[in-house]
Parts: C-alpha cells; structure tokens; sequence
C-alpha cells in the first residue's frame, strides 16, 4: 500500500541523512512545514527537473524551527530520511495549498567494492589538493558512501539525480569514479596553466640550450 506524502519539489537532490537547512518562505510551504511539525510527520523532496517533476525524491525530517519572522517565513533545520518513488502527484493535496503524492520506498542494496572506494578516496585528495582544499579530504570518513560525498564532486543537477536512482552502491561508486577520472586531468592542467600565467612577465633564469 503506497504512502502519502505532503511534498516539497525543489530543484535539488537531497540524499539520505543529509542535513538541510530551508528558508520557507512561500504559503502554500509555510502550511506544509506548519502541518508536518503539528501531526510529527515528515515530507518529501522530489528533484524538479527539466521543467517537471521528478519521480524521485527524498523523505525529510523537520530537526527544528532554527527562525520565525514577523511575516511567518521560517528558517528551519532539516535531514533527509529515505528516497522514495512518486507513483502519483497531486498539485494539491485535499483541503491543502501543497503538494502531495502517493510514494513508494526505494531498497538500496549496500554492496560496496573496497577497491573502487580506495581509488575513490585518492582521486579525491588529489582533486582537494588540486583546488586548495586539502582540509576536506582531512575530514573525509574512512566509512563514507557514495551519498556523502555526492554533494563535494562537482556534479551537475542531472548526474546527482542520476545517482539517486542508482540501487546499487556499487554502481554509484562506478559512477563517482569515472567522473573523478574524467575531471581530474582537466583540474590538474587547469592548475598547470595557472601557474604558467603567474609567471608571464617575472624575470626567467633560463640556460640556454648547448650546440
């Protein structure tokens, strides 16, 4: 039997336990967050892409109301719970200004290689390096998922959305990894070319070749 779930379509991904911090600042959200927080339930986030809605999203739980304004726009803390498949959408739930739709829950199968999560974690402090910011490779956990690090690869909206439907973890690795391949080069002679600029117009001890 699918749930029914009070929605929140943003042109985001949000993965599970990712926290998230919103600015709700329109009625029809101002009541969704309003009605979540009286009767204890959550929401979900289903992406908005390509000018629709899409069928995947992420259940959120409300932590707290961080600030209410004399308008009634709030600032509140969030976490991502499970994803979800939207089966159904109404634009308007019954009675309500928000969205809402029937969902079903998407099973994960946690199959990690270790090898590829190892060529993971080089390419990555590479890349940190690569962009001076080495200390993020520093707080990198030694038991990371592809959904925590999903947010500090560079990805676009399509290729984040696109790991949220993977159901393999396995195949999201794969993923994170072809893509880590892929820019590395690209950041590393980006950097190369910085340097060479930096140094256009400073005096060059050059020794000239011998003939």
């Amino acid at each position: 039997m699918p749930d029914y779930l009070p929605l929140f379509p943003l042109n985001i991904v949000v993965y599970p336990g990712e926290k998230l911090n919103l600015h709700i600042f329109e009625p029809r959200y101002k009541q969704l967050v309003l009605d979540c927080i009286m009767s204890g339930k959550n929401f979900g986030i289903p992406t908005y892409i390509q000018n629709s809605v899409g069928q995947f999203g992420t259940e959120v739980e409300i932590l707290g109301i961080e600030k209410k304004y004399d308008n009634g726009e709030m600032d509140i803390r969030s976490k991502g719970t499970r994803v979800f498949k939207v089966l159904k959408f109404d634009r308007t739930a019954p009675g309500r200004l928000y969205a809402a739709g029937e969902v079903e829950w998407v099973t994960y199968a946690d199959d990690e290689d270790i090898v590829t999560k190892t060529r993971i974690r080089e390419c990555m402090e590479k890349l940190y390096e690569a962009l001076g910011l080495k200390s993020l490779s520093m707080d990198l956990k030694t038991d990371f998922k592809s959904f925590d690090i999903a947010h500090q690869l560079g990805l676009n909206l399509d290729q984040e959305y696109a790991l949220l439907q993977m159901l393999h973890e396995s195949d999201r690795q794969e993923a994170i990894l072809q893509h880590l391949e892929n820019i590395l080069p690209i950041v590393l002679e980006t950097e190369k070319l910085k340097e060479r600029v930096k140094l256009n117009g400073h005096f060059k001890y050059l020794k000239p070749p011998e003939f």
